[in-house]
């Protein structure tokens, strides 16, 4: 079982900061491969960051990820262990959810200002709106329902009267590029032992 290696998959919409630290953090583990990022906006800048670590892409559209099983079965064939959506805006299907351990970043402490509509700076926003003195991240599980699969890990920033939805972002994003890699390779210890029992 020394060989036995986490398949991850990475999904996300935009930029993708979160990706590119994840696939800097694991670029020389042994027991993790990054197998594929997926993305359903095919001009999103993250596939680029994709191609820049040699990592395969593959971008779907709106059809493909809810009606048929093209994705599905795209992860199946890479043999994907773990799915990890860093800014991925879609809601997952529950053929995704049912077939494969899923992980999200939510960038405030949940159960506060999780929930539909609730991302970005749509959250930050609500944040600064309700004189909130933290924020924070949010690493979950994912299942059904937004935003409500079980929590594994929470860290938390100071709000100051004078942030903006900006600044707030930066020092949420700071948070996220810390301790999203070291929580994904928690869970992938936490798989690998699973595998060797």
């Amino acid at each position: 079982m020394k060989d036995k290696k986490i398949n991850i998959a990475i999904f996300a919409s935009g930029s993708g900061t979160n990706a590119q630290t994840i696939l800097e953090y694991f670029k020389d583990n042994s027991s993790v491969e990054i197998k594929c990022i997926y993305s359903n906006n095919s001009d999103a800048y993250v596939l680029q960051r994709a191609q820049n670590f040699n990592v395969a892409t593959k971008s779907f559209t709106n059809e493909e990820f809810y009606k048929s099983d093209k994705v599905l079965t795209h992860l199946q064939d890479n043999e994907i262990d773990l799915i990890v959506l860093a800014g991925f805006m879609w809601f997952v299907p529950s053929k995704l959810v049912s077939n494969f351990t899923l992980l999200n970043i939510h960038p405030a402490l949940l159960p506060k200002y999780g929930g539909k509509g609730m991302y970005g700076h749509f959250v930050h926003e609500a944040v600064i709106k309700n004189k909130e003195k933290k924020s924070g991240i949010t690493i979950h599980y994912v299942n059904n329902e937004y935003d409500k699969g079980d929590i594994i890990f929470q860290a938390s920033c100071n709000v100051s009267p004078s942030d903006t939805a900006e600044e707030l972002a930066a020092k949420i994003h700071k948070l996220e590029h810390q301790y999203y890699p070291i929580t994904i390779l928690k869970v992938v210890e936490k798989l690998l032992s699973e595998t060797e029992n």
